[in-house]
């Protein structure tokens, strides 16, 4: 206080508190997915993002199909079945062709390991042959010393699809539910999966001895991948009835 002039002059006040702690600022959340520009924009833009997104995804589709392709026919998935199915190849008047043949001592491999108790050959012929892809089948068979008696045939099929379809067909009056189906490598994804389709247990057992070999299997390869992946969107009756 001050008495300067008969003017009294109040001291400032003594400081208060600290101020609160100011507000935090709150920070911009970032969204966790931007559309896409091409999107925003719509238009041609939107329609070449979508078609190269399908590209995209179809490539990577087709890829890993290849791959299951090849892993299946390296693999071999041998066990106790009720039956072992081998595909039918080209026959030369009662001769099997050397494809067919390395498939068939595939065959008496595991008819030697025991596996199954019955052998099902399965081809039909071309128009003009004496003899089936079946009948030469089992006449190897049986020359090579698996018995008659433990042989069933069919006969009928032009396709893998027509083939699987008509033993499995006959499965019930076979007493076959499992199976273990004989072929070249590229091809064992494919009828496992068809096999499934239709109802059977199916396991796969390629020949490691196909005359098929280099650059000719690894075309049958790509052409199986995209009949499998075709088959799997669409199904394989859908497939064989547009593929013929």
């Amino acid at each position: 206080m001050s008495s300067d002039g008969g003017e009294f002059v109040l001291p400032p006040p003594p400081p208060g508190p600290p101020d609160a702690t100011p507000p935090s600022v709150v920070q911009p959340v970032s969204p966790r997915f931007r559309v896409p520009r091409w999107w925003r924009r719509g238009g041609w833009r939107r329609t070449v993002g979508l078609l190269l997104c399908a590209v995209v995804v179809g490539v990577l589709y087709y890829s890993v199909t290849l791959a299951q392709v090849w892993r299946t026919g390296l693999a071999d998935h041998d066990r106790p079945v009720d039956a072992i199915v081998v595909m039918g190849a080209a026959q030369y008047d009662g001769r099997p062709s050397p494809q067919l043949e390395a498939r068939l001592d595939h065959v008496v491999e595991l008819w030697t390991d025991g596996l199954a108790p019955m052998v099902i050959v399965t081809g039909g012929n071309q128009p003009g042959d004496r003899f089936t892809e079946a009948s030469t089948s089992e006449k190897y068979l049986v020359a090579h010393g698996v018995p008659e008696s433990a042989i069933v045939g069919e006969d009928t099929g032009r396709s893998s699809w027509e083939t699987l379809q008509n033993v499995a067909a006959k499965a019930d009056e076979w007493g076959v539910r499992s199976v273990i189906l004989v072929s070249d490598p590229f091809h064992s994804l494919r009828i496992r999966l068809m096999a499934e389709e239709l109802g059977l247990t199916a396991y796969t057992s390629a020949t490691d001895t196909s005359p098929v070999q280099g650059w000719t299997a690894a075309k049958k390869h790509f052409t199986e991948a995209a009949g499998v992946a075709a088959g799997r969107v669409i199904g394989f009756d859908r497939l064989e009835a547009w593929i013929g």
